[in-house]
């Protein structure tokens, strides 16, 4: 074998490399701390799901909202309407929460962190991941990520749905820290969700000639900016929903009552 073969077969194999990784920082930090950052919203959307403290007048807690049954308080329906009629006396959290769930589930800033937080795939860049092989979202059930595109058009209608609330809650009680919180939350929400790819792409993402749409251009040199913080606005806006939820819930249980709740 002559010299430039032999150099040329080195080059040809991967290096074998013993260690799981020859990082030296704390790579590990970041999908522990989102597994239980992941963990802790799981286990209370779950609660939240079952629990019937959801509204006290003018506040609407975010995870039952809209409220589509008779079995929901009148002043919780959605401009008084009750689609669901008297059938329907479930958690109403069942029958709207899949929308954002589904919206987020599919995320692709998520997916990057519960495949490194819950699956370990990978945990980390240059890190080994302890599966015999990947796929990739080519097969079932990952494919199903795809339907993310139609999730947003959900996740904008919930988002105009808890505005809607924290309008009606600031108009309700202009004073009160509930309204306020509402209000911060359903910004959030709707930045996050205004921020997603599939929002840029359908704002212009296919035009060929931005000179021909300037309107459109606009509108997706505005998401394009909001699309950079798309990472912060998740988690942030993860946080808000799950906050005021809880604060609503508590006003209601009487567990918070003082004068400008």
């Amino acid at each position: 074998m002559t010299q430039t073969t032999a150099e040329s077969s080195a080059r040809r194999q991967r290096a074998q490399i013993k260690e799981r990784t020859l990082r030296t920082d704390q790579w590990w930090r970041y999908p522990l701390v989102m597994f239980i950052i992941f963990t802790g919203f799981l286990v209370y959307s779950t609660w939240a799901i079952f629990d019937t403290d959801y509204f006290v007048s003018p506040y609407h807690a975010p995870f039952a909202s809209p409220c589509l049954a008779t079995s929901c308080p009148p002043e919780a329906r959605l401009f008084g309407l009750a689609p669901f009629g008297d059938w329907y006396t479930l958690s109403p959290a069942l029958l709207v929460l899949g929308l954002p769930a589904g919206f987020r589930f599919t995320c692709y800033y998520y997916r990057k962190a519960y495949y490194r937080g819950f699956w370990l795939s990978p945990p980390a860049c240059a890190v080994n991941e302890p599966h015999g092989k990947y796929t990739g979202e080519s097969r079932f059930p990952l494919i199903l990520q795809n339907i993310h595109r139609y999730f947003f058009y959900g996740a904008i209608l919930i988002g105009l749905v808890l505005a809607y609330d924290a309008v009606k809650a600031l108009i309700g009680k202009p004073w009160g820290l509930g309204a306020w919180i509402l209000i911060i939350n359903a910004v959030l929400i709707n930045l996050y969700t205004l921020s997603c790819h599939s929002c840029r792409h359908i704002t212009a993402g296919r035009l060929n000639h931005f000179s021909k749409h300037p309107i459109r251009y606009k509108a997706w040199g505005f998401v394009s900016k909001l699309n950079a913080k798309h990472q912060e606005l998740a988690l942030v806006s993860m946080f808000t929903v799950m906050g005021a939820d809880l604060y609503v819930r508590l006003v209601a249980k009487g567990i918070v009552n003082f004068p400008f709740a």
